[in-house]
């Protein structure tokens, strides 16, 4: 037996609580970990409140993050004292996941701990730091560099937007931050934003292609703000997509496209190959300053998640949310 975050739905309707689980509730896999870390994501907050249907088989421990000791391995790949990160790949969704002290997972979907990183410092960068890092990255890929203008980050406030915030201006990048949290725009400026606006100037309709003002954009917001960002980014500029925090309509024109060469990059993480993994971890190690764990991420323990989610989904988290396990 071991505690971890349990959600069910029967007939008695949908729900999460901190039980004991029995082992045999974990599906099948070849290495066993004993989580020391988690995280709480919006996806984790949406599993767990039942606000989205993330979860699509009961019942599931959420948790798309994890970072623990291998205690089992039925694979050359890893042998029992390894330290193993995972991001993705269903877990928390299809498969049993990071809140709990234990789970069996596929070797295929880990890799080594970073030797630049603590387990609790992977956990406070996770899959929004991860995904930050992939979305500069696809910046990069399209020769959007430091010198073509402003970078637009959305969401800024929240965990993926935070992060790409500090991993642009850490590369040299003029970061133009939106949020609806005015009250926080020194931590913004502390990350690294030049700047900090209203997110209402991007959420509401707007014209099909309006003045060109960003060489490139983070969005986790999708629908009327991603349709905005297109309309608005600059000749030849790149807009990497990875979230649909307003949702996931997304009401634009070609105009963007065909006018003005604008690249639509969308990014996913959950099942992005190990190699595209394995590199974005090496940049993070390289440009992530340890200090800012410091100021992005708050601590609590299993706890505390149930509450947590509902204050992640109320909007009223800030940065990450790292979870303490075991």
């Amino acid at each position: 037996m071991f505690r971890g975050i349990l959600i069910e739905k029967d007939e008695q309707g949908y729900r999460a609580a901190l039980k004991e689980i029995d082992e045999s509730l974990l599906p099948e896999g070849d290495v066993i970990v004993d989580v020391l870390y988690s995280t709480l994501n919006y996806k984790d907050g949406l599993a767990i409140t039942g606000k989205g249907p993330v979860v699509r088989q009961f019942p599931m421990v959420p948790g798309i993050d994890l970072v623990g000791v291998v205690s089992h391995s039925d694979t050359d790949k890893f042998v029992v004292g390894d330290r193993v990160l995972l991001n993705g790949f269903g877990v928390g969704e299809v498969h049993c996941g990071g809140l709990a002290q234990m789970a069996r997972l596929k070797s295929d979907w880990l890799i080594p701990l970073p030797k630049a990183f603590s387990p609790r410092q992977a956990m406070a960068i996770g899959t929004a730091g991860y995904t930050a890092m992939l979305c500069v990255m696809a910046l990069e890929k399209n020769g959007v560099a430091p010198d073509k203008g402003d970078i637009l980050v959305t969401g800024a406030n929240g965990g993926v937007g935070s992060l790409a915030v500090a991993i642009l201006a850490k590369l040299g990048y003029q970061v133009v931050a939106s949020t609806g949290r005015a009250e926080e725009a020194a931590y913004l400026h502390k990350l690294g934003a030049k700047e900090v606006i209203d997110r209402q100037s991007l959420s509401e309709p707007g014209r099909p292609l309006a003045k060109e003002r960003w060489a490139g954009a983070v969005d986790s917001v999708g629908s009327h703000t991603l349709a905005n960002i297109c309309a608005s980014t600059k000749y030849g500029g790149t807009v990497a997509a990875c979230g649909l925090a307003q949702g996931m309509d997304l009401p634009a024109t070609v105009m963007p496209f065909i006018l003005r060469g604008v690249t639509l990059a969308g990014v996913d993480s959950v099942m992005r190959p190990l190699a595209d993994r394995e590199t974005a971890w090496l940049r993070l190690a390289d440009i992530i300053d340890p200090e800012l764990f410091n100021d992005i991420a708050t601590e609590m323990t299993l706890e505390g998640v149930i509450q947590g989610a509902n204050d992640l989904m109320a909007g009223h988290i800030r940065g990450r949310i790292v979870v303490k396990v075991s």
